[in-house]
């Protein structure tokens, strides 16, 4: 069995479809509120660069804004994203208990490491009581670079790993188990590109598919 297994958080584990648009939403009418927005929510825009870090996204969303508007954006959107969470409106996608028990009991380490921020993805791990399963949890806030390949890269040594998979769905999932010499797991679900996972090495349709594929990789 692997030593460790490396879980990306949205699109993965947490169906952050179900509060992106009511977080958005929320977001750009709290814009609207103040005059700083006119037009539409661009949800359709961000579901394109999902999972990308937070600075990146309201650079892309917000490119006329000044820093100052794009800091007040984020904080707020972080406040609905986390008020949405304790609310109940997320969801873990289908398995998730028993891939991490199945991972436990195979003495398995469990990590996340995201590009989330540390008080959503704590407001994630709360809600749903991940944190007895996982080793830690790890944000790209840690980060000086924002990159993930440096994320998992502290977190390898940091645990002296050196037999693992990174499971995610999307591309910096991939490099960053590339980067770091571990086998990626591309996970085809909500924010997942065809020609992205096509870079993967391995391609799971459902998380309960670990159990089966997680093994073989040891051998």
């Amino acid at each position: 069995m692997l030593e460790a297994v490396i879980f990306d958080m949205d699109g993965t584990l947490f169906q952050t479809d179900k509060i992106l648009e009511i977080s958005l939403d929320d977001t750009f009418q709290y814009l609207r509120s103040m005059n700083k927005w006119s037009k539409a929510t661009p949800i359709d825009q961000y579901r394109e660069i999902m999972g990308v870090p937070l600075p990146q996204v309201w650079e892309t969303l917000m490119p006329d804004h000044c820093n100052a508007d794009r800091e007040k954006t984020d904080a707020y959107f972080l406040e609905r994203l986390v008020e949405n969470i304790r609310s109940g409106k997320g969801a873990l996608y289908p398995n998730v208990e028993e891939v991490f028990h199945f991972l436990q009991e195979n003495h398995c380490s469990i990590f996340i490491a995201s590009n989330g921020l540390t008080k959503y993805l704590n407001a994630i791990v709360d809600y749903y009581q991940l944190g007895h399963w996982l080793t830690e949890t790890c944000s790209i806030e840690q980060i000086e670079s924002l990159n993930k390949s440096d994320l998992v890269q502290r977190i390898i040594k940091k645990y002296g790993i050196t037999n693992g998979a990174v499971v995610g769905d999307r591309l910096s999932d991939i490099h960053a188990a590339r980067d770091n010499g571990l086998v990626s797991i591309g996970c085809h679900f909500d924010f997942a590109q065809k020609e992205e996972l096509a870079q993967a090495d391995i391609v799971v349709g459902d998380l309960i598919e670990l159990i089966s594929v997680l093994p073989e990789l040891a051998t």
